[in-house]
């Protein structure tokens, strides 16, 4: 369980081009957005075609096996998902997120979770939840 200060969450998602993009699939096909309405989440934003390995350096499962400390870097092609919620839903965002990227082999990804301090939308000068609401354009 994640314990947290402020009142949002800035949970962040390194996971292979592949699995992200079957994710974003089901938001594109609505199944997933509708969960992710329910805990709260009012967007999403995708980095893909960013480089980088984790604690495998990049390798497949059964080179790691031989000997991880003999293994250089190797920069593979992932993709970023970045969600902003409140807080007292994080730990069920969290659970989501496990669920729908799990396969149980390596480079299944990592999931990052950090406090966020205030939230600014820039055209109205709105703070914190007001800035994540729906606003209408003026």
């Amino acid at each position: 369980m994640v314990k947290l200060e402020s009142e949002f969450t800035r949970v962040e998602v390194m996971s292979g081009i592949d699995k992200v993009a079957a994710f974003t699939g089901k938001l594109n096909s609505g199944e997933n957005t509708k969960k992710l309405m329910k805990l709260g989440v009012t967007g999403i934003t995708i980095y893909n075609n960013v480089i980088g390995c984790g604690v495998q350096h990049g390798c497949a499962e059964y080179e790691y096996e031989l000997d991880p400390k003999k293994i250089a870097f190797q920069l593979l092609p992932k993709s970023v998902v970045t969600i902003i919620c409140e807080t007292d839903k994080v730990n069920e965002l969290i659970e989501f997120l496990k669920l729908e990227l799990y396969t149980g082999h390596i480079g299944d990804g990592k999931i990052f979770v950090s406090d966020v301090r205030n939230i600014i939308r820039v055209r109205t000068g709105e703070e914190g939840a007001e800035a994540l609401k729906t606003s209408s354009i003026n």
